[in-house]
C-alpha cells in the first residue's frame, strides 16, 4: 500500500461506531467517501473491483444524503457488493463478461441497506459464478490477499473480503454456498458471517446452488457484521426460499456453552502443525472463558462436506450456466468448466440418490447437533500459495472447504472470527457453527469467548443516541428484571468486571433479590454486564429503581467510567457481604 498517512482521515477506523461518532461530531458523508476513494488509490490493487462508479457520482451520492439522519443506522456508510448481486444500473457479470446484464433494480438486500443510508461503491471480483474457494478463478486479474500477496485471497467472494481487510469499507456483501463468505475472511484476517439460509433474501442474486445460497457479510468487527445482518434481514415473498427467521440484537452469552470440536484423530490440517497448534490455543481460550469444550469424531461432517460437489448440487450449478455452456463454452473459465461440465452426464436418478444420501448423513449428525450449543472448527485446514494453486487448481480448492462445505447442506449458520496470528505470523481464525436461527447467539459467544484474538475496539458499543448502563444484579440477562431493559429497546453490549474498588452486598427486602455495589477502599473486582439503553427511555427506567439503589458512576477494569447501579453505603450494615463470590450469578448459584 502506498504511504497516505498525510490524509486527515487516514487514521479513522472504518467501523460503524467510529464512523457514526465522526458523523455526530460534524464530519460530512462526502468526507468519508473521499477517504474511501483515497484508500482505494492507496491500496492500488486493480483486481478488487470489476465495476466502480466514477468518483464524481459517488461524491454526489454522498452529498445527496443531506444532513446527518440518526434515524438511518447506516447513514453515510460506504460498502461494496460482490458481482453476483444486483446493484441498480451497475453491470452484474458473476465474473463472466459474456453473462453480463445491467439490472434496473437493486437486489432486495442492497435496497434495504440503501434505505438505511448506506452507499454502494461498486461491484467486486469473485471466482466466476461463485464456483471456487480460492478467489482466482476469474478472467480478470484476481485481487491480492490483503495480508500476504503470496497467499491466495480466498473465494469466491475475494474482492469483497480484500476491500474490508484493507479498510476501504466497514462492511461488504458476499455470497456463501460452500464457504465463500468464510474462507476469504480467514485468509484476510476479518469477520465473515454466513447467515441462516433464507434469513437474507436472494432476490437479485445470481445463484450458484439456489437451495444452499445465502448472501454473506464481511466486516472487521463482529458487532458490525451482526448489525448489518439485522438491517438486511427480512422476509421477502418474492424469494421462494426466503424464511421469516428472527434477527435479535446481541444478547448475553450463555453461562457455560457446550462446544464440540474435532478430536485429534479427526482434525484435518493436511500436515499443517502450526494450524493445529493455533486451533488448540483457541480451544484453550474457549475453555478458560467458561465454555465446556468437548472433542468429537468429525467424520460424519466431512462425509456431508464431500457431497457438495456431487450429484444434485453439482447439477444445480449447471442449471445456472447450462445455456451459456451450450452456446459459448469458451466464455466460461476453464477450471469452472472442468468442475461443472460433468453434471451434464448426470440423471435425475443421480440427483435423488444424492438427496437420499444427504438425508441419511443428516440423521447421523443430528445427535451431535442436538447435544451441543455450538460447533467450533478451524475455518480452513491450512494455507495455499498462489504458486501451489498454479500447479494444482483443484485439490487446494477442495481442501479449503473441509470445514465449510457441510454447513449449508445441514442448514446451519456460521460465524468466522479472527483470533490473532499463528506462530508463523499468518492469520488464525475459528468458525463457530450453530443451528438455523442462532445467528445472534454465535455473535454473542464470539464477542465473549474470542476476545483474546480481537482488537479491543471489536466490542459492541453504545450509539450517540444511547446510554451505556452497567447492571450487576436482577437486571442482568435472564434474570427477573432484565425485561425492564429489553422492553425499552435495551441492547446487551458485553460482560466485563469493575475496577478492584468495590464491595458487593446482598440486600434485604422483598423479591426479586437485589445486590448493592458500593465503592470502598478495600474493594474487589465485581462481574457485571453493560447494556445500551435509548436516551428517551433512561428517565422511565430510573424512576423504577427503588432505594437504596440508584444510578451513578462505575469504574471498569479497562479504565472506563460508565453509568451503573450503585448502592447507598448506609444500607450495608444490614446486608450480607458477598464480595467473595465475585458476581451476582455466582452468589445465586450458591443458594441452590
Amino acid at each position: 500500500m502506498k504511504d497516505q498517512t498525510d490524509r486527515p482521515l487516514a487514521a479513522l477506523r472504518f467501523t460503524l461506531p467510529d464512523l457514526r461518532a465522526a458523523f455526530a461530531d460534524g464530519l460530512p458523508a462526502r468526507a468519508v467517501m473521499e477517504e474511501a476513494l483515497a484508500r482505494i488509490a492507496a491500496v492500488g490493487d486493480p483486481g478488487i473491483f470489476l465495476h466502480r462508479l466514477p468518483d464524481a457520482e459517488l461524491l454526489a451520492a454522498a452529498d445527496a444524503l443531506g444532513g446527518r439522519d440518526p434515524a438511518k443506522p447506516l447513514w453515510g456508510i460506504p460498502f461494496v457488493v460482490k458481482d453476483n448481486i444486483d446493484v441498480a444500473m451497475m453491470p452484474t457479470t458473476a465474473g463472466c463478461p459474456a453473462y453480463a446484464y445491467t439490472p434496473v433494480e437493486d437486489a432486495f438486500v442492497v435496497a434495504r441497506l440503501r434505505a438505511a443510508g448506506a452507499i454502494p461503491l461498486g461491484k467486486t471480483n469473485l471466482d466466476q459464478f461463485a464456483t471456487g474457494l480460492v478467489g482466482t478463478r476469474s478472467p480478470h486479474s484476481p485481487p491480492l490477499n490483503a495480508l500476504d500477496p503470496e497467499i491466495v485471497p480466498g473465494g469466491s467472494s475475494s474482492g469483497s473480503a480484500v476491500a474490508v481487510a484493507h479498510g476501504i469499507v466497514p462492511f461488504a456483501l458476499g455470497t456463501d454456498t460452500a464457504g465463500s463468505g468464510r474462507v476469504p475472511a480467514a485468509l484476510n484476517g476479518i469477520v465473515g458471517l454466513k447467515p441462516s439460509l433464507g434469513a437474507l433474501s436472494a432476490s437479485g442474486v445470481v445463484p450458484a446452488c439456489r437451495t444452499l445460497d445465502t448472501i454473506s457479510i464481511f466486516a472487521t468487527e463482529i458487532a458490525d457484521a451482526h448489525e448489518v445482518f439485522r438491517i438486511a434481514a427480512a422476509y421477502d415473498p418474492a424469494d421462494a426460499y426466503s424464511r421469516a427467521i428472527p434477527s435479535p440484537a446481541l444478547a448475553a452469552p450463555l453461562p457455560a456453552p457446550r462446544i464440540a470440536i474435532p478430536d485429534p484423530q479427526s482434525l484435518m490440517t493436511f500436515g499443517d502443525t502450526v494450524q493445529a497448534d493455533a486451533f488448540a490455543g483457541s480451544c484453550a481460550a474457549l475453555a478458560a472463558s467458561g465454555a465446556r469444550v468437548e472433542e468429537i469424531d468429525f467424520t460424519p461432517f466431512y462425509d456431508v462436506a464431500r457431497m457438495l460437489y456431487e450429484g444434485a448440487w453439482l447439477a444445480e450449478r449447471l442449471t445456472v450456466i447450462e445455456e451459456l455452456l451450450a452456446r459459448d463454452p469458451q466464455a466460461v473459465h476453464p477450471v469452472t468448466r472442468k468442475v461443472v461440465e460433468p453434471a451434464a452426464g448426470m440423471s435425475a436418478a443421480d440427483a435423488f440418490r444424492g438427496i437420499y444420501r444427504l438425508a441419511e448423513l443428516r440423521r447421523v449428525c443430528e445427535p451431535t447437533l442436538g447435544t451441543y450449543d455450538i460447533l467450533c472448527v478451524p475455518t480452513i485446514p491450512t494455507f495455499y500459495s498462489m504458486a501451489e494453486l498454479a500447479e494444482d487448481p483443484l485439490v487446494p480448492n477442495a481442501n479449503l472447504g473441509t470445514y465449510t462445505n457441510f454447513v449449508n447442506l445441514l442448514d446451519l449458520c456460521a460465524l468466522t472470527v479472527p483470533t490473532g496470528a499463528r506462530s508463523d505470523g499468518r492469520p488464525a481464525s475459528v468458525t463457530l457453527i450453530g443451528p438455523s436461527g442462532a445467528d445472534a447467539k454465535l455473535a454473542s459467544e464470539a464477542l465473549r469467548l474470542l476476545t483474546h484474538g480481537q482488537d479491543k475496539h471489536a466490542k459492541a458499543s453504545a450509539e450517540p443516541s444511547e446510554l451505556t448502563i452497567a447492571v450487576c444484579g436482577a437486571h442482568m440477562s435472564g434474570l427477573p428484571l432484565n425485561s425492564s431493559l429489553t422492553a425499552r429497546g435495551g441492547r446487551f453490549l458485553e460482560s466485563i468486571r469493575t475496577a478492584p474498588a468495590y464491595r458487593f452486598y446482598a440486600l434485604a427486602g422483598d423479591p426479586p433479590a437485589r445486590p448493592g455495589l458500593v465503592r470502598e477502599t478495600d474493594g474487589a473486582s465485581i462481574g457485571l454486564e453493560l447494556w445500551a439503553l435509548p436516551l428517551p427511555q433512561v428517565g422511565k427506567f430510573l424512576s423504577e429503581i427503588p432505594a437504596p439503589l440508584g444510578l451513578g458512576r462505575v469504574s471498569l477494569e479497562d479504565g472506563r467510567d460508565v453509568t451503573g447501579f450503585v448502592c447507598e453505603a448506609i444500607e450495608t450494615p444490614q446486608a450480607r457481604d458477598i464480595t467473595s463470590f465475585g458476581d451476582w450469578r455466582s452468589y445465586l448459584a450458591s443458594l441452590g
